[in-house]
């Protein structure tokens, strides 16, 4: 190998206060071989990883990036700047355990990337095939609070992520199904329809035996990198559950918050890998939306499934932001009641005792045909349940907050918690006293999301929720990105009438087969509390009117005798 010279870790430690990243670029190019090849130059940063100054060096690259290359103030926005000491310490985290042989590639292409490229472009390479980076980068994009530069950098993890070459892919499925191809006539396309995470997607062909008729499919192959790389992400993802226990006091959040959430998502990620199981859900999945007009859930293939495989039929349609662009806005408010329904009416108000909800909507996963109307949900990897009795006291706080109703609201606010609350108690008077001053505060038109938001803000407090409404939360938060998107905001149509809109159609259509989660007394209190709602709106406009004048009217000089 050319030169003998590695980076040293004191040389870079020391100057990183005083250098930008295009003299600290330099600098540590300096210690590079010279002559040497990007793979020889990877191999010695990766020798330098392993050595007993790999540490004092990991922890100087690491600051390098977070202070210089991607700085958290430009990725954090100002509306969540509490999140910024966590996050920074999360970043650190992960490049200090990051394994040699992913790190040294990634340290080299930050060096080589020219000094023009922006934090966020610099981000989405920090995060190439680190799956576990790249699902939550997918799950923020839709925020609507992030930079516009940052929201489009995240977004195109959604359909932009290219790790993977297609013979690899083609080699797998053909191992993996090894006599089947023959014995179905599959035929597989040599490119790559699209990308995930975990996984790639191609389109083939097949006799379907029962139709006798050549029919299209789709194959969704775990990447061949991913066993390996997305169990080192899980370990880190434990670990950083770990290292906030550890530092529980140091950022103002209740005890359980960061940690719970780390080993949620780890828990939930884990989910990423396991095909069979997303298969399963698929099956349980169809029943649901077959007789949603307007919706779909792919047709799973079952002879052509394995471990690694899932086989789909072909969906028509594009990324749903993509062709709400193309549409009138009439047709863009319909989209945005249908992502609602298929999201969140249909999944809460379902018949089963434990229904699942989808745990991935970002908009690479939502595909609408703008010739038929339909929307269809791809990839199932990620999901959860929610018990009929969660349910039912979710719906009627999506209505109490539409209603604007407090006293509702704080009912099933202590229905959810877990252990529940009681309302004579401390923790159930200070939830009382909460809801009723968030309520008050609410816009004459509540958001899609208040009712979560309200949720996550006691969350914060201390008040303790079951898992899959943290995931709910999750998804509705992303939800609400897509419709801003889409130009269906939730400010506009709301979460709650569109619950209400589904369960008067479904009602009405089928009156012995529908069986909603909410009982006969939840009707009775619901149509109490919408009698009243008017006169709280006038009181909502009578204090403001009083809250507008009265302060001048005290100031007025008084007058003369």
């Amino acid at each position: 190998m050319p030169g003998s010279s590695v980076v040293d870790p004191s040389a870079v430690e020391n100057s990183r206060p005083h250098l930008g990243p295009q003299q600290l670029q330099a600098a540590l190019a300096n210690f590079l071989p010279l002559g040497a090849t990007a793979a020889q130059q990877v191999q010695v940063i990766e020798a330098r990883l392993r050595s007993a100054a790999g540490e004092a060096m990991r922890n100087a690259m690491a600051r390098w990036i977070v202070d210089s290359i991607v700085p958290v103030e430009r990725l954090v926005p100002q509306a969540y700047r509490e999140w910024r000491p966590p996050v920074r310490d999360a970043m650190m985290f992960v490049v200090s355990h990051l394994s040699p042989a992913r790190l040294a590639p990634k340290l080299l292409e930050q060096l080589e990337l020219p000094l023009t490229t922006t934090a966020e472009q610099r981000l989405l390479r920090l995060i190439a095939k680190v799956p576990g980076l790249q699902k939550l980068g997918q799950v923020i994009a839709r925020n609507q609070h992030l930079r516009p530069a940052l929201r489009n950098a995240l977004a195109r993890l959604e359909n932009g992520i290219r790790d993977v070459r297609p013979e690899d892919v083609v080699a797998i499925i053909r191992q993996q199904l090894g006599a089947r191809i023959e014995k179905y006539s599959v035929k597989i396309a040599p490119a790559i329809l699209s990308e995930a995470s975990v996984s790639a997607v191609v389109r083939f062909t097949w006799l379907d035996p029962v139709s006798r008729k050549r029919e299209r499919g789709v194959f969704k192959v775990l990447k061949p990198h991913i066993p390996e790389y997305f169990a080192e992400d899980m370990d880190y993802l434990a670990g950083l559950a770990q290292y906030f226990a550890d530092r529980q006091h140091s950022y103002g959040f209740p005890a359980h918050l960061l940690p719970d959430t780390f080993r949620k998502v780890r828990r939930l990620l884990r989910h990423e890998v396991n095909f069979v199981r997303e298969q399963r859900t698929l099956l349980e999945a169809w029943p649901l939306y077959r007789s949603m007009k307007g919706i779909r859930v792919p047709r799973l293939i079952q002879p052509l499934c394995t471990a690694k495989i899932t086989a789909l039929s072909e969906e028509r349609g594009i990324k749903v932001t993509s062709a709400a662009a193309r549409l009138t806005e009439p047709r863009r408010q319909k989209v945005a009641e249908q992502l609602i329904e298929a999201l969140v009416a249909v999944p809460l108000l379902s018949s089963d005792k434990d229904a699942i909800f989808h745990g991935d909507p970002h908009a690479g996963n939502l595909l609408y045909d703008d010739r038929t109307g339909e929307l269809t949900i791809i990839d199932w990897a990620l999901r959860e349940r929610l018990s009929r009795e969660q349910r039912r006291h979710l719906a009627l706080l999506f209505l109490m907050v539409t209603l604007r109703d407090p006293v509702g609201a704080v009912n099933e606010v202590l229905s959810l918690s877990q252990p529940r609350i009681r309302m004579a108690s401390p923790k159930g008077r200070m939830v009382a006293d909460f809801v009723t001053r968030f309520i008050d505060q609410l816009p004459a038109a509540p958001s899609g999301v208040d009712a979560m938001l309200l949720l996550e803000r006691l969350a914060l407090k201390g008040v303790k929720f079951p898992g899959p409404l943290i995931m709910l939360s999750k998804v509705m938060f992303t939800l609400d990105g897509i419709l801003g998107d889409v130009g269906g905001s939730t400010k506009g149509i709301g979460f709650g009438i569109t619950i209400a809109r589904h369960v008067a159609q479904h009602w009405l259509r089928n009156r012995g087969e529908f069986r909603s989660p909410l009982l006969t007394r939840d009707w009775v209190t619901l149509q109490c509390s919408a009698l009243l709602y008017t006169g709280r709106l006038w009181l909502k406009g009578e204090q403001a009117i009083l809250d507008r004048f009265l302060p001048a009217a005290a100031m007025a000089p008084s007058a003369p005798t």
